[in-house]
C-alpha cells in the first residue's frame, strides 16, 4: 500500500490555460480521499495527473516514496475505475476482469483465483460468464471494480464511478464502495461532484474551484466550519441560505441586520439576530462592525415549531411560503423574507402551506458570517 503526495502541482494547456494551480495534498496510505467541486475546477484533471493520463506540467508527484512524474501508466501500480465503465464488450464478465493480468503474464491459475475472489467479494461470482450487454448498470460499475481489485494495487483511482447510476443504486454502491475500501485496506482516491457522496464516503474531503483547493478537511469539519462562503455552499443538501447583511454594534453586542426599510409593497422591516457570546471574537468582528458581511444559515437551524419560536430571543422574521416539499421524513418549506429566498428543513408535522404567512426563527447559535469582499469565513 502506498500513500500519495502531490507537491506544487500545476497542468497548464496551451494557450495559457491554468486547469490546475499549486495544488499541494499529503494523502495518507490507506486513506479514502474525496476530490468534490463544480464541473471544470480540475479534480478529473488531477486525478488523470496521479494516474499518468496526463502530464504534469509542474511539481513533483510521489506515489510512496518514489518520484513518478516520468513513470509510465503502467508502472505507477495504480489502478483506475472510470464512469462509463470502459468494458471490452466481446468479452466476458470474466475475461474483462482477468485480461490485465493476462496481459502481465501471470499464470492461469493464479489469474482464476484472483477473478473468483474478487467476483465472491462484488457479489458478482454468479454473472462471470456473462457478456457486458447483459448486465445492469451496477453489476458493470462492480466488474469495472473487479477488475480493478484482481491488479491488488498500491492506489485505486475512481473518477465519478457512480454518475451513470440511478439514485437508488448510486446510495447502494456508496455503502458497497467503502466496504470495499476498509475489506481491502488500499488507499484510495475518488472523484465526484455530488457532495453527498463525498460526505458520506471520505476519510478526508478536498474541495476544490477553479483549479485552486479551498479546504480539505473531514467531512464534519467543512460542514460546521468552512473557511469561505463557496465552501459553505456547496456542501450540504438542501445548501446554506446566504443573507446580505451589515454587523453592527448595539450595547456592547454585535448584532447582524438585514431586511430593508421601504418597500413597494410593504413599509419594510429590519431584522436582527444576536452574535451570541461564544462566537463573538471581538479580534475578527471588530474591524467589520458597520460593514456589509454575508450571514450563512444551514436549513436545519430555521425553525417554524412554537416551542422554538416562544423562546427565541432574537433571530425571529416574518416570511411567506412558496413552495413546500414533503420529503416523508422532514419537510422542505421554501420561504421568502423581505424578497429574500431561504430554504427552511423543518418536522414532517408542519402545517405550513404555500402562500401562508408564517412566522420562523433563526438559531443564533448556529450561523456562520462571512466577508462580503474576500467571502472569507469570519464566524462559524
Amino acid at each position: 500500500m502506498a500513500s500519495v503526495t502531490l507537491k506544487n502541482i500545476y497542468k497548464k494547456y496551451p494557450g495559457n490555460v491554468v486547469a490546475v494551480t499549486d495544488f499541494n495534498l499529503q494523502i495518507k496510505d490507506k486513506e479514502f480521499i474525496i476530490l468534490v467541486g463544480p464541473s471544470g475546477c480540475g479534480k478529473s484533471t488531477t486525478l488523470r495527473m496521479i494516474a499518468g493520463l496526463e502530464e504534469i506540467s509542474d511539481g513533483e508527484l510521489y506515489i510512496g516514496e518514489r518520484l513518478v512524474n516520468d513513470i509510465a501508466p503502467k508502472d505507477r501500480d495504480i489502478a483506475m475505475v472510470f464512469q462509463n465503465y470502459a468494458l471490452y464488450p466481446h468479452m466476458t464478465v470474466f475475461e474483462n476482469m482477468a485480461f490485465g493480468l493476462k496481459l502481465r503474464k501471470v499464470p492461469k491459475d493464479q489469474i482464476a483465483k484472483k477473478v473468483e475472489e474478487a467476483a465472491r467479494i462484488l457479489d458478482i461470482a454468479h454473472l462471470l460468464d456473462r457478456k457486458p450487454k447483459a448486465l445492469s448498470g451496477g453489476q458493470r460499475q462492480r466488474v469495472a471494480l473487479g477488475r480493478a481489485i484482481v491488479r491488488e494495487p498500491q492506489v485505486f483511482l475512481l473518477d465519478e464511478p457512480l454518475s451513470n447510476l440511478d439514485a437508488k443504486l448510486r446510495a447502494q454502491m456508496r455503502t458497497e464502495i467503502s466496504k470495499l475500501h476498509k475489506k481491502l485496506g488500499t488507499t484510495f482516491i475518488y472523484v465526484t461532484h455530488d457532495q453527498t457522496e463525498a460526505m458520506t464516503m471520505g476519510d478526508r474531503i478536498v474541495v476544490m474551484k477553479d483549479g485552486i483547493i479551498q479546504q480539505v478537511d473531514t467531512p464534519s469539519n467543512l460542514y460546521n466550519y468552512p473557511v469561505n462562503q463557496f465552501v459553505a455552499g456547496f456542501i450540504g443538501s438542501p445548501q446554506m441560505n446566504f443573507i446580505d447583511a451589515k454587523l453592527l454594534k448595539k450595547d456592547g453586542k454585535y448584532v447582524v441586520e438585514f431586511g430593508s426599510e421601504d418597500t413597494k409593497t410593504t413599509r419594510g422591516v429590519k431584522y436582527t439576530v444576536e452574535v451570541p457570546e461564544s462566537k463573538a471574537d471581538a479580534e475578527v468582528l471588530e474591524p467589520m462592525v458597520d460593514k456589509e458581511v454575508v450571514m450563512g444559515v444551514r436549513p436545519e437551524c430555521i425553525h417554524d415549531e412554537e416551542m422554538f419560536l416562544s423562546t427565541a430571543k432574537t433571530g425571529i422574521i416574518d416570511t411567506t411560503v412558496e413552495v413546500t416539499e414533503m420529503m416523508g421524513a422532514e419537510t422542505y418549506l421554501y420561504i421568502n423574507c423581505e424578497g429574500i429566498p431561504l430554504t427552511a428543513r423543518v418536522s414532517p408535522r408542519s402545517t405550513a402551506r404555500p402562500q401562508d404567512k408564517i412566522k420562523v426563527a433563526i438559531d443564533p447559535n448556529r450561523i456562520h458570517l462571512f466577508d462580503k469582499e474576500t467571502e472569507k469565513s469570519l464566524i462559524n
